[in-house]
């Protein structure tokens, strides 16, 4: 089964997801899925309802809602994905999920605003949309510009830019966190010897972590009739006499 779907899968998007699943289970990409997993296990604490959908590459069981009946991962046809779709081509009916998260989906992918429209579709009213993207304004950005692996080829949306489409597409930012002020570095002694820098950012929410985590909620519309005029009876037309000109009396 897995093998049928990779063969009708897109190459292009198939090798993007496999060299980002490689890159993240390096040692500095699971640094990085660490420090991201305390921050959205602090916000998904306070969700609750019947599904949550997880997006994104990386190989980690993803941190799990423990208020959401039931944690479904989508994606690739790669090992731990329980439903495999499309990025564009999620097997969901509309505002299907409470909660969807998206960690580093828009970072690798084909088509981000193709991408961010399907996640966007799946959220119900008044449910919730987590996305965890890449800081392009931090040191993990300025390694993306001189990397020769797989974060080269992320696309490093801002955080900005991000919480723009948002709002086109219905939804209001209720959040934005920074996390891993600590550069992109797999020596564990020189990110033990960052420790106390990483607690003193991340306590003053510097704008320069390396990635950025928006919580925005899909606005519900509700739908009302639309009040008619009330139209005040008004008084009848009577016509008055008109006054009669006798020409005698005009002076020439």
């Amino acid at each position: 089964m897995t093998d049928e779907a990779f063969a009708q899968a897109d190459p292009d998007w198939l090798a993007l997801i496999s060299a980002a699943r490689e890159w993240l289970s390096g040692p500095v990409g699971q640094f990085l899925l660490e420090e991201e997993r305390r921050m959205l296990e602090d916000e998904l604490g306070r969700f609750f309802g019947g599904y949550l959908v997880h997006y994104g590459p990386s190989a980690q069981t993803p941190p799990s809602a423990p208020q959401v009946q039931r944690n479904v991962r989508l994606g690739a046809p790669l090992p731990g994905v329980e439903i495999v779709c499309e990025e564009q081509a999620w097997p969901l009916s509309e505002h299907a999920a409470d909660v969807v998260v998206l960690q580093h989906g828009l970072d690798f992918c084909l088509s981000p605003h193709g991408l961010l429209r399907e996640a966007a579709s799946s959220v119900r009213p008044g449910g919730h949309l987590l996305i965890v993207g890449i800081n392009p304004w931090s040191s993990w950005g300025l390694r993306h510009v001189f990397a020769h692996d797989a974060l080269r080829q992320a696309r490093c949306i801002s955080a900005s830019r991000v919480g723009d489409w948002l709002n086109l597409l219905g939804f209001a930012l209720e959040k934005r966190r920074f996390g891993c002020y600590r550069p992109p570095l797999a020596s564990p002694k020189w990110q033990a010897r960052l420790a106390g820098w990483e607690r003193k950012a991340g306590d003053w929410q510097l704008s320069g972590g390396g990635f950025y985590l928006l919580v925005a909620r899909k606005i519900a519309v509700g739908l009302r009739p639309v009040r008619q005029a009330r139209r005040e009876p008004m008084g009848k037309l009577i016509p008055l006499p008109m006054a009669k000109v006798n020409r005698r009396h005009i002076e020439p």
